[in-house]
């Protein structure tokens, strides 16, 4: 990184780290980029100079973590290519879903609930494998769905997607709550 200034900071996060916009990433990579332009815009590293060009570093470094915080997660960057290609994805007005997806995950978290009760850690292993490979399964039609513009399907996918990260969140803790 060698334009240390305004105009750079303006790239876009994919830009910033010379990647394509894609759905699909080289998370080494990524690591290695980050690692990268963080120890050249630190702000530890500028600490000697004028108070403008320390904000300016504090400004790249914010910016820099913020870019690579979204690209390392998948669902983020998602949004985010969802956002770059100027398609609102809705999270909070869309709220329209498949009603068997929205049944199903019903159910499925009353499973969780009630396997948590009787403390069925055999019942919530087998939820999180389940749960883990639908997401896994979306994850892929999602990236199908970036790669060829199809961004109303893109955008059904990552709200999907948010309900499923997060019954796979309550089954991971409800299996460190028995587990311990």
């Amino acid at each position: 990184m060698t334009n240390f200034d305004l105009e750079t900071l303006q790239q876009d996060f994919f830009s910033l780290f010379g990647l394509p916009r894609q759905q699909a990433l080289d998370a080494d990579k990524l690591e290695l980029l980050y690692r990268d332009i963080q120890a050249q815009v630190h702000p530890d590293k500028h600490a000697h100079l004028a108070d403008s060009d320390k904000r300016l570093a504090m400004q790249w470094a914010t910016h820099v973590n913020e870019a690579y915080q979204t690209l390392k997660d998948p669902l983020k960057r998602a949004r985010y290519l969802l956002h770059l290609a100027g398609h609102d994805v809705g999270l909070e007005s869309n709220t329209a879903m498949s009603g068997a997806f929205l049944m199903e995950q019903m159910n499925l978290r009353e499973t969780v609930a009630e396997a948590k009760a009787v403390g069925d850690v055999a019942a919530l292993d087998a939820l999180h494998r389940r749960v883990g490979k639908e997401i896994v399964a979306e994850y892929s039609q999602l990236q199908q769905a970036l790669d060829g513009q199809s961004l109303n399907r893109a955008g059904t996918l990552v709200r999907q997607l948010m309900f499923q990260e997060k019954l796979f969140q309550e089954i991971d803790d409800a299996l460190a709550i028995l587990e311990t």
